[in-house]
C-alpha cells in the first residue's frame, strides 16, 4: 500500500519539481551527470552563456540538487541528489515509450489506409 504524502511535503516536492522544470537547469544537470564540472565546462557543454549558467547553478545548489566546492579561484559542481539522475532517466524512458506507442498508432493508421493514392480507386 502506498504511503500518503503529508501536506507538509507538498511544498518541498513542488520546489524540487520546479528546479527540474527548466530546460537550462536540465542541461546543466545532464552535464553534471558525467561528473564534477567547473562553470566553464558546464557553459561549454550546455551552450548557454556564463551568467545564465552561474545563476542556475546557484539555484540548483540552494535547492540541494548540486553541491559546490571551491578550489582556488575555481568553483566545481556535482550532483548532490542521487534521485535527480534516476528521475531524469525515468522520464526519458517514459518519453521513449510514449513516442513508440504513438508511432505504432500512426503506423496502424497508415497501414489501414492501404496506401491508396489520390485519384485512384
Amino acid at each position: 500500500m502506498t504511503a500518503t504524502i503529508p501536506d507538509e511535503f507538498l511544498d518541498l516536492m513542488a520546489e524540487k519539481f520546479r528546479m527540474l522544470a527548466d530546460p537550462t537547469r536540465l542541461a546543466i544537470l545532464r552535464s553534471l551527470m558525467a561528473g564534477e564540472r567547473n562553470v566553464t565546462q558546464v557553459v561549454e557543454e550546455t551552450g548557454r552563456n556564463q551568467a545564465n549558467v552561474s545563476k542556475h547553478l546557484k539555484m540548483l545548489s540552494e535547492a540541494g540538487l548540486v553541491a559546490r566546492r571551491k578550489d582556488g579561484l575555481q568553483v566545481f559542481y556535482k550532483l548532490d541528489d542521487p534521485l535527480v539522475e534516476r528521475l531524469c532517466k525515468l522520464v526519458c524512458e517514459t518519453i521513449v515509450e510514449e513516442t513508440q506507442e504513438q508511432m505504432a498508432r500512426q503506423k496502424k493508421l497508415l497501414d489501414g489506409w492501404g496506401g491508396k493514392k489520390k485519384g485512384k480507386p
